[in-house]
């Protein structure tokens, strides 16, 4: 996470109005398109915390959607939902606007203030690592050694509410993230300065089939459902064990959800 002057304001700029007309634009989407499902919510303590997810769906990924309709349904809009994201989707007129709707830079001065105002702060540690996994992957939690979310979470001294999702991954076919390709074709240290990643994500889908980043499949609904685990009190572990192993434990009761939602879907896409 980074850092600069004008952190401090992104938390400050959440509108209330315009994200009720955004949620209630997404609903449709997630619950008819998407048939998503939020269980659980019931874990998200009365005060600040940390949801931790993983990330499905490559660059049309619905993550955030389905969970924030269910969220503001169920606790309302007098708790703000803020969502860390990374720099690159605030560039040009866009940032305003993702602002405005709780999605703010991921940086330790933008978490913090959240946490502090007792909000619940969103995060998706592995992201384009995480939203790009192969399909075949699907029940794998892996963020690609990120462990900031980790440090957030000490800091603010809040517990950890892990946050699994299933189906994401069947919008379209993912077949790899492309760091090979990148490598190939001479783009690593290129999109790293630009775009703060090393992948050429490769899937298939409709209507334009094989797809190398661009042209942008549109997503096949696919049933997404989203569990809330119970939260973690990381402070306490972290008396006995490091930032790593902390991260490996979060992963471990993640990955266990996960399967557990997996072994629970009958059938790709349908659910």
């Amino acid at each position: 996470m980074s850092h600069s002057r004008t952190d401090s304001t992104d938390v400050d700029k959440w509108d209330r109005g315009l994200t009720e007309h955004v949620v209630a634009l997404t609903r449709p989407i997630v619950k008819h398109y998407f048939r998503s499902e939020v269980r659980g919510l019931d874990n998200v303590p009365d005060g600040p915390s940390l949801v931790v997810g993983n990330h499905s769906g490559g660059l049309t990924t619905f993550d955030l959607s389905v969970f924030a309709v269910d969220y503001y349904d169920r606790f309302g809009y007098d708790r703000p939902l803020y969502a860390l994201g990374f720099d690159t989707i605030f560039a040009g007129p866009a940032g305003d606007f993702l602002r405005r709707t709780g999605v703010i830079r991921a940086t330790r001065e933008n978490a913090a203030k959240a946490l502090a105002a007792g909000a619940v702060v969103l995060v998706f540690p592995g992201g384009d690592f995480d939203v790009y996994r192969s399909t075949l992957q699907e029940t794998t939690i892996d963020f690609g050694g990120r462990t900031g979310y980790i440090t957030t979470a000490l800091d603010a001294n809040v517990p950890i509410v892990p946050a699994v999702s299933i189906g994401g991954q069947e919008s379209q076919f993912f077949l790899s993230r492309g760091r090979w390709l990148a490598r190939a074709l001479g783009l690593t240290k290129l999109e790293r300065k630009l775009f703060r990643t090393d992948i050429l994500p490769i899937s298939f889908g409709f209507p334009f089939g094989l797809s190398i980043v661009a042209p942008v499949n549109m997503p096949l609904p696919t049933k997404i459902v989203t569990e809330v685990l119970p939260p973690i009190d990381i402070a306490r572990l972290a008396e006995v064990s490091d930032i790593k192993r902390l991260d490996a434990h979060v992963r471990w009761v993640m990955r266990k959800g996960l399967k557990e939602l997996a072994a629970q879907r009958r059938f790709p896409v349908v659910g």
